[in-house]
């Protein structure tokens, strides 16, 4: 063999030695970290539930059923009468134990022995308040509440049926559609919304420990209805927060702050009221404007005309109005109804729909005015009427750049 072959030969050996050692080195023989420096070992957080590390203990979780109460839970689970009687007592101040609700969730904490002793029991009231009582020792009783983390989340969604469907197909939750539906209340009619209109929201859902309990903030908003786009984006003035479109006009149409004028208030809303004629207590959802026979009577909102009849049970004349969504009122003891009023017709804020009388069951001519908020009675003198002030010159340059995020984040995100 030449000397030229051996010396190849040899480099090769040498190179593969070289090779082997370096991959041994690496792969086995890395050297520990000097003394005096720290070894850094992860070690995974544990887990707490209600203040309580859950590795401390055997974990239980339930769910309060019908009819059943505290003594229920604990006994069963081999916690003493007299104990338990002593529990609501110490819970008196912080949480009626009486008020604990079938469908709430509640979790048994118990000792890892074999005896499995209970020593805590936590209830939750809703899905950010709990209680948690301390089945042993001074029995303690602390109220807590659950970490809430929110996350910007943006929907989209095109109507095929309803905007409910559109939103649960949206894998949102559905009371989006009623928040939107709140919000687009004095602007969109969601009884006529169509198939092929559509909508994105940018909002908050909140959650603890990892599980969605519902919406935060709603942002911003567009929703095409027959073509037109209607925008809807958070700003807070002086006054709070409110939805304005990009021009920075509020959503919002105020009310009038009385149906009619010249007028004095002859009986406020109440639950227990002497009826003038009829001489017994019952419930008085309304207030009562005494006025001249004739006093024209308005509308306080714009709206459609749901009733216009006369109730042979007490109301007389009676008119009916749906604002929006939420809001609707009603008008009796009419002596007459305005000319051309129909069932079905549009009316505007200010408009007269009929006169001051006394038809039905009335000591005297007056109007009995209602406001009804998702069908049940409120207040007319407490309700807060929506504000209708548009964006004030002051804050224009701030509400124009967080328009131009919106819009731009709305439209990048529409289908």
């Amino acid at each position: 063999m030449s000397i030229r072959k051996k010396v190849i030969i040899r480099g090769i050996v040498i190179a593969s030695a070289i090779f082997f050692l370096t991959f041994i080195y690496l792969r086995f023989l890395q050297p520990l970290p000097p003394l005096g420096e720290d070894l850094v070992v992860k070690i995974p957080e544990p887990k707490v539930f209600y203040g309580l590390k859950a590795d401390s203990f055997h974990i239980e979780e339930g769910t309060i059923e019908r009819n059943q109460n505290l003594s229920d839970i604990l006994i069963d689970r081999g916690v003493s009468a007299p104990t338990v009687d002593q529990l609501a007592k110490n819970s008196s101040s912080v949480f009626d134990v009486r008020k604990m609700r079938a469908g709430n969730r509640y979790t048994m904490f118990y000792s890892t022995d074999t005896n499995r002793r209970p020593l805590y029991l936590a209830y939750e009231s809703n899905s950010i308040d709990y209680y948690l009582y301390s089945l042993t020792g001074t029995l303690e009783v602390k109220a807590g509440k659950h970490t809430v983390t929110s996350k910007r989340q943006i929907a989209t969604g095109v109507i095929t049926s309803s905007l409910w469907n559109a939103i649960k197909e949206s894998n949102v939750s559905p009371m989006l559609a009623v928040e939107l539906s709140d919000i687009y209340a004095w602007t969109i009619d969601f009884f006529a919304i169509q198939k092929g209109d559509r909508f994105t929201v940018i909002f908050d859902e909140d959650f603890v420990n990892g599980e969605s309990i519902g919406l935060g903030k709603i942002y911003s908003a567009s929703f095409s209805q027959g073509g037109t786009e209607y925008y809807a984006i958070r700003f807070t003035q002086d006054d709070g927060s409110s939805y304005f479109d990009q021009k920075g006009n509020s959503l919002r149409k105020s009310f009038l702050k009385a149906p009619l004028k010249f007028s004095h208030i002859s009986s406020r809303f109440s639950n227990n009221r002497m009826h003038p004629v009829l001489r017994i207590v019952r419930p008085h959802h309304g207030v009562d404007y005494a006025a001249a026979t004739g006093t024209p009577v308005y509308t306080i909102g714009d709206g459609v005309v749901l009733q216009k009849s006369y109730q042979p049970a007490g109301g007389g004349n009676f008119v009916k109005i749906k604002h929006n969504s939420v809001y609707s009122t009603s008008y009796m003891h009419l002596s007459k109804f305005a000319n051309g009023l129909k069932v079905g017709a549009h009316v505007r804020q200010g408009e007269v729909i009929g006169y001051v009388g006394a038809t039905g069951l009335a000591s005297g001519p007056h109007l009995d005015f209602r406001v009804y908020m998702d069908g049940s009675p409120v207040n007319p003198l407490t309700i807060k009427s929506p504000p209708a002030e548009p964006i004030k010159p002051a804050n224009m340059d701030k509400f124009n750049a967080v328009r131009d995020s919106v819009l731009l984040q709305l439209n990048l995100k529409k289908i």
